[in-house]
């Protein structure tokens, strides 16, 4: 593998056979099984909970054992499709993908469902990173990248309606696509070349980012239940910790380190990072609140709330499809700082939810903003998270970048709903739903604050590629002017 001094060269790879839009196409109805089976299980929750019986404090880990185990390993799942071919690993995902999914439509006992959807995202964090890679080598740098990556965002970001014949169902559905899309995409999407002859997997460091990663999502996912200051979340946080600077230690001495880690010099790189952690904070709090406060308080059904959040996926998707052109103009940088922005107005709207149902004031109005900024900012923090990465680390950008945004959101969750908790306790006197309203409106207001970081970081951090090939200049300048000297 090269050094980490060669990060700027760029890698050919062979032109594909097959139509760049029937690659995309594939590979987007694979990333689409994985977002789906994502946010249908924070409606269906209830129905588990009534049919397998579940208990209050083991509910929530049909999500969770999902999201701990993608988080974790999706830096690992990104190496090795750059290693061992990206095609490759993303069959071998959705196959086992398909097969968990049958066997989570089969389960009836509480322990056997929650192994089942861990392992359905073990298989999800090699499938993600695997399929984003495919799109970042078949598509240039420039529009039509844009544009697909304004299309990806949209499958990325999708899912948020649910009208099912039973919870089975959500996954059943999984099995004829997997097993078609898999056959199409080992037929159709080209085999890109290996970079690098060297193909030793850095186990070490894989363990290390693993467990550090997991130690993070279990720690934040169970601290609203457990406790900040509860014994088992300080050890959590503290492992999480140390695993990841023994991470960080082993990638420096490491021959064929998991992580190059000057990919973070690239400064666009780190702040899209940075920026999509604090957007999907916000996001996956906001729609866990928004979907516990129209079922909870509100007493919609599994149908009504996914009629009532029928306006953003359509308005998120006319958006999304839309920047490549804006993008190409204008540049990433001022999307990055207006879309969080937009954001952060309609979940301020949201903040004053009332205790009687007032959808069309109350909620709506939100709905239709937020989309919106999601939009303007999905396809350019993609763009400046993979601007100017070699193709041979196309999976490990794309690893990082769902990294961040299933942290992100593990993390916003965790605080947020930690948050809406302590509300909820210390209003005594409340009536049960002012209590609950109350402490929804606070946690929107947490949602807000983490879509504001995003702003004030996307301003700080990100520069636009006019500003950065200046740079570079004066950088080689300086270089050559101390080589004469």
């Amino acid at each position: 593998m090269p050094s980490s001094g060669s990060l700027g060269r760029q890698d050919p790879s062979p032109a594909p056979s097959t139509a760049p839009s029937v690659v995309f196409a594939l590979v987007a109805i694979a990333q689409f099984m994985v977002v789906l089976d994502t946010a249908i299980i924070t409606v269906a929750l209830p129905v588990i909970k009534r049919q397998l019986g579940f208990g209050d404090d083991s509910i929530q880990w049909v999500f969770t054992a999902y999201v701990l185990t993608f988080g974790g390993f999706l830096l690992l799942g990104g190496r090795v499709a750059d290693l061992f071919g990206r095609r490759r690993t993303l069959v071998a995902g959705m196959l086992a993908f398909t097969l968990v999914s049958l066997l989570i439509g089969l389960s009836s006992s509480v322990p056997l469902l929650i192994g089942l959807r861990g392992l359905q995202g073990l298989a999800a964090a090699f499938m993600s990173p695997a399929a984003l890679s495919i799109v970042l080598v078949t598509f240039p740098e420039g529009r039509r990248r844009a544009r697909a990556l304004g299309y990806w965002s949209m499958v990325a970001t999708g899912g948020v309606l649910t009208q099912y014949a039973g919870w089975r169902w959500d996954f059943f559905i999984n099995v004829p696509i997997g097993l078609v899309i898999s056959v199409l995409i080992a037929r159709l999407v080209p085999a890109h070349a290996h970079t690098t002859a060297r193909r030793t997997l850095d186990t070490p460091g894989a363990v290390l980012a693993t467990l550090g990663l997991m130690a993070a999502v279990l720690s934040f996912s169970q601290a609203p239940s457990w406790g900040w200051g509860d014994p088992r979340t300080l050890a959590g946080l503290a492992a999480c910790v140390l695993l990841l600077a023994a991470f960080v230690a082993n990638e420096r001495r490491a021959a064929s380190p998991l992580m190059d880690l000057s990919i973070f010099k690239i400064r666009n790189v780190s702040g899209a990072n940075a920026v999509m952690a604090a957007v999907f904070a916000g996001n996956l709090g906001m729609f866990f609140l928004i979907t516990l406060y129209l079922q909870g308080v509100e007493h919609y059904s599994a149908v009504r709330t996914g009629l009532a959040f029928l306006p953003f996926p359509v308005i998120l998707g006319f958006v999304s499809t839309r920047m490549a052109h804006l993008v190409g103009r204008f540049g990433f940088r001022p999307f990055l700082i207006l879309g969080p922005a937009i954001v952060t107005v309609g979940m301020t709207w949201v903040c004053f939810l009332p205790v009687r149902d007032d959808y069309p004031l109350h909620v709506l109005p939100g709905l239709l903003i937020m989309p919106i900024g999601y939009g303007m900012s999905f396809a350019p923090m993609y763009a400046a998270a993979t601007a100017g990465v070699p193709q041979r680390y196309a999976g490990l950008a794309s690893g990082l970048i769902t990294t961040s945004q299933q942290m992100g959101g593990a993390l916003g969750v965790a605080v947020i709903s930690g948050t809406a908790a302590s509300v909820t306790a210390s209003l005594t006197h409340d009536t049960p739903p002012q209590a609950l309203t109350s402490s929804y409106d606070a946690g929107m207001a947490v949602s807000a604050g983490f879509t504001l970081l995003a702003v004030l970081v996307a301003v700080i951090v990100i520069r636009s590629p006019a500003r950065v090939r200046t740079a570079q200049h004066d950088a080689q300048q300086t270089a050559l002017q101390t080589a004469e000297w």
